[in-house]
């Protein structure tokens, strides 16, 4: 195989969101610095939210300002409102994530508003971000289960999703934010979403791996053709309205498996490995990956490869 597949970097945003301990803002620069000298082209950079909604990520601005850019990589951050979008255009963005989800209950804990009420709130940011020639992005979270009102059928993720295609979005990612989803539901959503009118090179998917089956859904993504995948360098991040929800499927996971697989990706092992080391010692924390752990595979010798 020879066809491509992007890889979506969500650690510094989704992936550091929740810590309690500041990060200085120098560390989480260099941590993109390093996503980006890995290969990775598509880093979501940080979050334009209110700073007391989630204090992490309150440099968004500086963080932004000041970051160097690589030529070829996009930069997203989630902009959840017009006065985000204010602060985003101040900082040099180009590139935006809006963020919803398929429940009233899931969306009014998480942003304090309805589905419907979110969908209003993104319009003029979309049709303001449109304007400027920016890329877009929109998530349809708790796409296969929601914390407080259980299972979500399919057609309920590709309406929001219809919804926002209409709003101008150029890609709708589905989250499987509590990690409930099997390959199987992939598969049927990925399936209903195309015979509905979303094309299927518009559609990512963004898996966390709580119950251990973010590779196998992966596989059942590509298999349906889906070209876009979410992952966290050293499967940081989680939902913290999902009770032991474990982080974002890792990106060094991703690699190994689309390396092995015959995927091209574009992005170095060795060089996500040393990303997800450096922000684990940041934090303060062992890595706990898989892949962090064992390192990568030389088939012709049969020697780890890049492991700590």
């Amino acid at each position: 195989m020879t066809e491509r597949v992007r890889i979506y970097e969500v650690g510094p945003r989704d992936g550091l969101q929740n810590e309690a301990a500041p990060i200085p803002t120098a560390t989480k620069t260099r941590f993109i610095d390093l996503l980006a000298e890995a290969g990775l082209r598509e880093i979501e950079a940080t979050s334009f939210v209110a700073p007391r909604a989630i204090p992490q990520l309150a440099d968004a601005d500086d963080l932004l300002a000041g970051l160097a850019r690589a030529p070829g990589v996009r930069y997203p951050v989630l902009v959840p409102n017009l006065r985000g979008m204010t602060r985003a255009e101040a900082a040099d963005a180009d590139a935006l994530a809006v963020f919803t989800a398929t429940t009233d209950a899931f969306t009014q804990a998480n942003i304090g508003m309805t589905v419907d009420g979110s969908l209003a709130a993104f319009e003029p940011v979309l049709a303001r971000a449109a304007d400027l020639g920016w890329w877009r992005r929109a998530y349809v979270s708790t796409a296969f289960g929601c914390p407080y009102t259980g299972r979500v059928e399919p057609a309920r993720a590709v309406e929001i999703a219809l919804r926002l295609i209409e709003l101008g979005v150029d890609e709708v990612c589905f989250g499987d934010t509590i990690g409930v989803g099997v390959p199987g539901q992939v598969a049927a959503l990925t399936g209903l979403a195309v015979e509905a009118g979303v094309p299927l090179e518009r559609i990512a998917y963004h898996f966390h791996d709580t119950r251990g089956t973010a590779l196998a859904n992966v596989a059942a993504g590509l298999d349906a053709g889906v070209r876009c995948f979410d992952s966290s360098s050293g499967g940081t991040g989680g939902c913290p309205y999902a009770p032991g929800a474990a982080g974002n499927l890792a990106t060094e996971d991703l690699v190994y498996f689309l390396d092995a697989s015959g995927w091209a990706s574009g992005v170095s092992l060795p060089g996500v490995l040393a990303a997800a080391r450096f922000i684990a010692d940041a934090l303060g924390r062992p890595l706990t990956s898989k892949v962090g752990q064992a390192g990568g595979w030389d088939p012709a010798s049969g020697a780890a490869l890049a492991r700590g």
